[in-house]
């Protein structure tokens, strides 16, 4: 499930461009386009969607900078990725008698396998960026809180997940999680009374690995939003000054 991000970044990060900031406007095909504090008379449409645009592509550059890395993910606690459902609640009742230790590095090789596949996505986010138009400009400006993270999440998500799961299949393979999984499930069928994994569990795995990657990529970019929207010495081009000064 996405984490709801209006309750992780404050309210206050997103006064620039909600209705309490609108002043004044050019009126384009019957839609009055507001202004800005602080920017030089009428904020016109390509300034706000340059200015939309430059915002994402640094909250996606940020993300990836700061999560795409060794311990991005696991070293996290925001975005770290437990086991999926009685994997963890296995690992937390094996962990009292110092048994988890294959659940505690299938954990850690989930999260290594999100860390890799972060930086991948960047492509499907500049694509989506660069094909921003007017009215989702404008559907930005007055959307409100991480309006254009939410924009940004419409527009990929499906697309970012269909990219991810091989990505995270393969990233999963190379640091060894696909390896421990089945030596995991050859135990447990060993065990009476164990719980077993079905047939599906692997794929289980890498669909859960998949959603908490993305889910704390769009934290991220929601996180950068914000700071661009509430603090001055963010907004580190002349167009980011206009639209968000």
């Amino acid at each position: 499930m996405m984490r709801n991000l209006s309750k992780l970044v404050p309210r206050r990060s997103f006064l620039a461009l909600g209705g309490a900031s609108i002043l004044t406007g050019c009126v384009t095909d019957g839609v009055t386009f507001p202004s800005i504090p602080g920017s030089v008379g009428a904020l016109s449409e390509a300034d706000a969607a340059a200015g939309i645009r430059a915002a994402l592509n640094n909250g996606v550059a940020q993300a990836i900078s700061t999560i795409g890395v060794r311990n991005g993910f696991l070293r996290n606690p925001q975005i770290r990725i437990p086991l999926p459902g009685f994997l963890q609640d296995m690992q937390s009742s094996l962990s009292r008698f110092g048994l988890s230790g294959p659940l505690d590095t299938l954990e850690t090789q989930l999260n290594r396998g999100a860390e890799t596949a972060v930086p991948r996505a960047r492509s499907i986010f500049v694509n989506a960026i660069s094909s921003m138009n007017i009215n989702d400009a404008i559907g930005v400006v007055r959307g409100g809180e991480n309006a254009a993270t939410n924009y940004l999440k419409n527009r990929t998500f499906t697309p970012l997940t269909n990219l991810f799961t091989p990505i995270m299949s393969n990233a999963l393979q190379e640091a060894g999680a696909i390896r421990t999984f089945d030596s995991l499930t050859a135990r447990l069928k060993s065990i009476p009374l164990a719980p077993q994994l079905g047939a599906d569990a692997k794929n289980d795995l890498i669909r859960h690995g998949v959603q908490y990657g993305l889910d704390g990529m769009f934290l991220y970019i929601a996180k950068e939003e914000a700071a661009i929207r509430a603090n001055p010495a963010k907004r580190t081009s002349e167009i980011l000054r206009r639209v968000f000064g």
